[in-house]
């Protein structure tokens, strides 16, 4: 019998648990999915999980190797990008080869009033120009570039999975929820709390794309942190289905 090929699935995304369990389901397969250990009590996905750090790439790049790893998968979030720096150089130490699982980035729509920003800290910079009630939606990571004295007149409903540590902005009202998000749900935050500026990050997907619909129907603008790119050199899949054939090709190159 053909030993199966190890994939590491280094996940924390919708995505990595869609691939993780299409692979679960192959017998040709063994897959385990790295999770960082960020959220309190994560979704966990079928087959091996892992959970915690590597110690950069060479400690990645050892662990690779300790375990037999075959083909290795960064479907973490668009926005890790240390960590998907860490996978490209951990391949290349273990000889294994990568693949870049993403899903697609938002495209704006007719009424959008978007404001593109390369970094948190840009982000914070346009706040001031654009509104005076904030609904922050960039996770409980990188608030500290909200902190500042600058912005201290606005007011901040920051929605996160688990409670964000300081610091935070100096007005600022802690939303804890966990997508999907309802486009109805979305409306009355905006409406409760009377927010006048959206900040995201180009997350892509559609289980946060509901406060864009939302924020496009009130007419408030919306400050958009572009993603990282991929590390050079690195291929990349759109879907689940798309990585699936990619592990599918590797079965076929060993076998």
């Amino acid at each position: 019998m053909m030993t199966p090929v190890h994939v590491l699935v280094l996940g924390g995304t919708t995505e990595a648990r869609r691939l993780a369990e299409r692979l679960a389901g192959d017998r040709r397969v063994r897959v385990t999915t790295s999770l960082a250990g960020r959220v309190a009590a994560p979704r966990l996905p079928p087959g091996e999980v892992r959970i915690g750090g590597f110690g950069g790439p060479a400690g990645l790049a050892a662990w690779v190797r300790e375990h037999g790893v075959d083909a290795l998968v960064d479907a973490t979030h668009p926005f890790a990008a240390t960590m998907s720096r860490n996978a490209a150089e951990a391949a290349a130490q273990a000889h294994v080869p990568l693949l870049a699982l993403r899903r697609p980035g938002w495209v704006a729509q007719d009424g959008d009033r978007w404001h593109s920003a390369g970094s948190l800290a840009v982000a914070a910079e346009l706040l001031p120009a654009l509104g005076e009630r904030v609904f922050l939606t960039t996770g409980r990571m990188g608030l500290a570039a909200f902190a500042g004295a600058a912005l201290d007149d606005l007011w901040f409903l920051v929605r996160s999975v688990d409670a964000p540590e300081p610091p935070c902005p100096a007005r600022t009202e802690v939303l804890l929820d966990r997508g999907p998000f309802t486009l109805e749900g979305e409306r009355e935050i905006i409406r409760r709390h009377r927010i006048d500026v959206l900040v995201t990050k180009d997350s892509g997907g559609d289980a946060t794309a509901p406060k864009l619909a939302a924020a496009r129907e009130a007419g408030i603008p919306v400050v958009v942190v572009r993603r990282p790119p991929v590390p050079e050199g690195v291929p990349v899949a759109r879907t689940p289905e798309e990585a699936v054939e990619w592990v599918v090709r590797r079965l076929h190159a060993s076998g």
